[in-house]
């Protein structure tokens, strides 16, 4: 194993990668990009990762800590099989949507109290956002560089996401029970950017404001209640 790089220096080699794959997008990014922003030679990248696509597939996992960082005795890894990374994110998206608010709100006929439904459901996808927050923001800017992945990222989750809303969004407004929106569909996605601004882009914002994460998701929440609930000032 090549001493440029400490095994403590693993997670750092994730978290740069991650942040020029962010910067460049996956096509452009280049080993040497990576090694030049951690500060070592390109070859000592291959110590670890057997080519760009290992990397990838290594930031996707565990930038954000859902999977275990890989201990030394796997390295280098290799080249992940065709499909491999497409299906843990896939996976990891369908983790995410077996317990969302938003779909148990779906299957309910009637909440007891509208607000309080509708406030759970944008805390439950800002805290989902946020802890997944790494992982979003790669992917967002990677997978129009890859046909198959952006397939899965765009139809079955921020697409997906979206119709889920919509939908509930008509089956409240129809009951009375939240105002009538002018055009669901951009309601809906009006919402879903608001919620992922603050929850995801903010914290790559050139110019950022310093905000308690809890104040942040209390602001969110409210601005999404008033814009919504019927009678709301």
């Amino acid at each position: 194993m090549p001493r440029a790089i400490a095994p403590e220096r693993i997670e750092q080699l994730i978290r740069t990668a991650t942040d020029v794959f962010i910067a460049e997008g996956y096509r452009r990014t280049q080993m040497e990009d990576v090694a030049q922003a951690l500060g070592v030679a390109k070859g000592t990248l291959y110590g670890y990762v057997e080519s760009k696509a290992t990397l990838f597939d290594a930031c996707v996992r565990c930038a954000d800590g859902h999977e275990p960082l890989p201990d030394q005795s796997a390295l280098p890894l290799l080249t992940p099989k065709a499909g491999s990374t497409v299906a843990s994110v896939q996976a990891r998206l369908m983790k995410e949507v077996r317990d969302l608010e938003l779909l148990a709100a779906l299957a309910r006929e009637r909440p007891a109290d509208p607000a309080a439904e509708l406030g759970t459901i944008v805390r439950d996808l800002y805290v989902r956002m946020s802890r997944n927050r790494w992982g979003i923001k790669l992917v967002d800017r990677c997978a129009q560089d890859q046909p198959e992945l952006a397939a899965v990222w765009f139809g079955q989750g921020r697409w997906g996401q979206h119709a889920a809303l919509v939908q509930y969004l008509e089956m409240r407004s129809a009951k009375g029970l939240l105002r009538r929106t002018p055009i669901t569909h951009v309601a809906a996605r009006a919402v879903l950017e608001t919620v992922a601004f603050w929850a995801v882009h903010r914290h790559w914002d050139p110019s950022p404001q310093e905000v308690a994460e809890e104040n942040v998701q209390a602001a969110v929440v409210d601005l999404v209640l008033h814009g919504l609930l019927k009678g709301s000032p």
